[in-house]
C-alpha cells in the first residue's frame, strides 16, 4: 500500500518548544514533536498490592474498546513467543551450536529480551497508547525513526501472515499429502479475517486457549524429558551422555574453535528469532483494561517464562538427541521436523508425532490470528501519528479498526505465490524483509527507552513517579540496545563464509529498506531528533492524578505452587 505526500503531510519539519517544567493544564488533545495528534489519556494510580477496583479507568486514545481482561494479556505475552520457533527452529539450533552452545545462546538472548521488556514496561504503563513502541519512537526519538519502524514492521506482520498460511497447509499434509494447499489457504484467510472483525474480546479469549495449549505440551514434554533422561526410554539411563558424546559444541561452516564460535552466534539469532511476539504487549497495551496494573505484571513474568520454556525446553532437547542426529536437518514444516518428536522415536514413543502436529496446527493459526490483530493496530498507530492514511484508524461498532485488517488481511494473499515453485523465490525475498524486523523493532524500544529516561531527566521528573518502575535501568537499556544492534547487524554473516553476493541481498534487503524509509521520510519533511527539553511527556496524561508506584512482588500469604502458577500463568 502506498502513501501519498498528503496522507502524511501532518508531520511537521520541527518539533514544538515546550515548557522544561510541568504544565499546570493541558487540553485533552495537544500536538507533540512532529505535529502528530494524541488523544488525552485519563490517568491512573496503583497502590502496591492494589486490586483493579483501586485503579482510575484508562480512556482509549481512539474507538478502539478496552475488551481485554488481566488474563488475555498474560497468554498474549507468552503466546506470542512460543510458536514454530521453538517446537522446530530448536532442533536447528541444537545441530549448529550443539547442547552447551544453543543453552548459552537462548538464555543469553532471553536477557536481552527480558531489557527490552522492561523498557517497554515503563513506556506502555505512562503512556497506554494505540501503536505503542512506533509512537514512542515519534515521540521520543524522531518521527522518521517512527515511520519506518512502523512501516517495516506492519509489512513483517502481514507477511507472516501469508507464512502462516502456507504453514496450515504443510501441516494438514501430514495427515494426507494428496490435499491442495490452496484450499486451506482460502479456508483459514477467510476464517481469520472475520474473527478479527469480531470485539478484541474474541481475540483474547482464542489466544488464552490456544497459549494455554502450547503451555501445557511445553511442560508436557519437560516432564517426558526428565523421565526418559532418566531412563524410561529404550536407550536407558541418559544423564549428560550426549554433551560428552558428540561434545558440547557443534562446528558450523568452518573447523575448530572459530566454527564453534560461528554457531553458537549463529544460534544467537536464530534464538533472537524464536523470542520475537514479546512485544505484543506493547500493541495491546490500547485495548487492555487497567493496563497501568495488568501490563507490569505480564512484562515481570516474562523472566519466569523465558527461563521455563524456552531455556528449559533447549536443555532437554540437548539431553536426549545428539546434534549430529541426521533428522535435525530436516527442512520440512509438520512434525517430522520437530525435536520433541525426534526425542519421541529415539526414545521409542511412536505416538507422538500426531499430537505434536496437531499442536503445530494450533500454535501456526494462533500466531495467523496475531499477525492480522497486530499488524491492524500497527495500522491504527501509524494513522493516529499522521504516518499513514487517517481513514485506516476508523473503527465497527465493536471498537475493531475494519479497514486496517483487510488492508493487514489482504496481503496474507501472498500466500498463493507459494503455489507455484517460482513465484515462491519471490515470496522467500519478502519473508526475509519480515524476520528482521523484530530485531529493529527491539532496537528502536530500547533506544525510545534511553531518550525517555534522559527526557525525564532533562525536565526534572524522578523515575520514581513512574506507574511502573523497572529493575536495573538504565543500564539494561543500553545493554539490550547495544547488543540487539549487533545482532541486528550481523544476522546475515553466513553470507561471508563464503562471500555470496545474492545471499547479502537477501540477508540484508530488510535493512536497507528500513533505511531508505528512514531517510527518504526525513529528506522529504526535513525532520529532526527531538530535543529532550522538547519531548513531551505530559500529553497523554490527565493532570493532577498521581501515580504511585507499582510493586510486583509475590504476596506472602501464596504458597509455593500459588507462586509457581504465578509465574507461568
Amino acid at each position: 500500500m502506498e502513501t501519498s505526500g498528503k496522507d502524511i503531510s501532518s508531520v511537521a519539519a520541527n518539533p514544538i518548544p515546550q515548557s522544561s517544567q510541568p504544565q499546570k493544564s493541558m487540553d485533552k488533545s495537544s500536538t507533540v514533536a512532529g505535529s502528530f495528534e494524541l488523544t488525552g489519556l485519563e490517568g491512573g494510580s496503583i497502590k502496591a498490592g492494589s486490586s483493579t477496583r483501586d485503579t482510575v479507568p484508562i480512556e482509549s486514545t481512539n474507538n478502539l474498546k478496552r475488551g481485554l481482561k488481566a488474563r488475555h494479556l498474560q497468554m498474549i505475552a507468552m503466546g506470542g513467543t512460543i510458536g514454530t520457533g521453538l517446537f522446530i527452529g530448536s532442533g536447528a539450533a541444537l545441530s549448529k551450536s550443539g547442547p552447551v552452545g544453543a543453552l548459552i545462546a537462548y538464555a543469553w538472548v532471553g536477557t536481552l529480551v527480558y531489557s527490552v521488556m522492561l523498557s517497554l514496561g515503563e513506556m506502555a504503563t505512562y503512556l497506554p497508547i494505540s501503536g505503542a513502541f512506533t509512537a514512542y519512537a515519534t515521540r521520543f526519538v524522531d518521527a522518521s525513526l517512527g515511520f519506518a519502524l512502523g512501516w517495516i514492521y506492519w509489512f513483517s506482520w502481514a507477511v507472516t501472515y501469508a507464512l502462516e498460511l502456507t504453514a496450515v497447509g504443510l501441516i494438514i499434509q501430514y495427515w494426507d499429502d494428496n490435499l491442495s494447499i490452496a484450499i486451506f489457504i482460502s479456508i483459514f484467510w477467510v476464517l481469520i479475517t472475520l474473527v478479527n472483525f469480531l470485539p478484541v474480546k474474541v481475540y483474547g479469549e482464542l489466544e488464552f486457549w490456544a497459549a494455554s495449549i502450547k503451555v501445557i505440551t511445553i511442560i508436557g514434554f519437560i516432564l517426558f524429558g526428565i523421565c526418559i533422561d532418566a531412563g524410561a526410554g529404550k536407550e536407558g539411563y541418559l544423564g549428560f551422555t550426549h554433551w560428552v558424546h558428540p561434545g558440547p559444541f557443534a562446528e558450523y561452516l568452518v573447523s575448530g574453535s572459530t566454527g564453534k564460535f560461528v554457531g553458537f552466534w549463529a544460534v544467537l539469532i536464530q534464538a533472537g528469532f524464536s523470542y520475537q511476539g514479546t512485544e505484543l504487549v506493547g500493541i495491546a497495551v490500547a485495548e487492555v483494561q487497567n493496563p497501568r496494573q495488568t501490563v507490569p505484571s505480564a512484562i515481570q513474568k516474562t523472566f519466569y517464562r523465558i527461563l521455563l520454556f524456552f531455556v528449559g525446553t533447549v536443555f532437554f532437547i540437548g539431553l536426549l538427541i545428539p546434534y549430529n542426529n541426521k533428522s535435525l536437518l530436516s527442512s520440512a514444516s509438520d512434525a517430522t521436523a520437530s525435536p520433541f518428536v525426534i526425542a519421541a522415536q529415539l526414545a521409542g514413543v511412536k505416538v507422538l508425532p500426531g499430537i505434536i502436529n496437531a499442536v503445530l496446527l494450533t500454535v501456526v493459526l494462533s500466531a495467523a490470528n496475531s499477525n492480522v490483530y497486530s499488524g491492524s493496530r500497527i495500522l491504527v498507530g501509524l494513522a493516529e501519528s499522521g504516518l499513514a492514511p487517517r481513514f485506516l484508524g476508523r473503527t465497527n461498532r465493536h471498537g475493531v479498526p475494519y479497514l486496517a485488517v483487510l488492508v493487514t488481511s489482504a496481503v496474507g494473499l501472498l500466500a498463493f505465490l507459494n503455489v507455484s515453485s517460482s513465484a515462491g523465490t519471490v515470496f522467500n525475498w519478502l519473508v526475509n524483509i519480515s524476520g528482521v524486523a523484530g530485531f529493529i523493532c527491539w532496537c528502536s524500544i530500547s533506544l525510545s527507552h534511553i531518550r525517555f529516561m534522559g527526557a525525564l531527566r532533562q525536565q526534572g521528573i524522578s523515575r520514581e513517579t513512574l506507574p511502573f518502575v523497572a529493575r536495573y535501568q538504565p543500564w539494561f537499556s543500553y545493554y539490550g540496545f547495544g547488543f540487539m544492534s549487533l545482532i541486528t547487524v550481523t544476522q546475515g554473516f553466513t553470507c561471508f563464509i563464503p562471500w555470496d553476493t545474492s545471499s547479502f541481498f537477501v540477508n540484508y534487503v530488510s535493512l536497507i529498506l528500513f533505511a531508505v524509509l528512514y531517510t527518504g521520510h526525513k529528506l522529504w519533511f526535513k525532520t529532526r531528533m527531538v530535543k529532550l527539553e522538547h519531548v513531551d511527556l505530559l500529553t497523554g496524561r490527565k493532570e493532577g492524578v498521581s501515580d504511585d508506584v507499582v510493586e510486583f512482588d509475590v504476596p506472602r500469604h501464596q504458597t509455593w505452587k500459588q507462586r509457581i502458577v504465578s509465574m507461568v500463568s
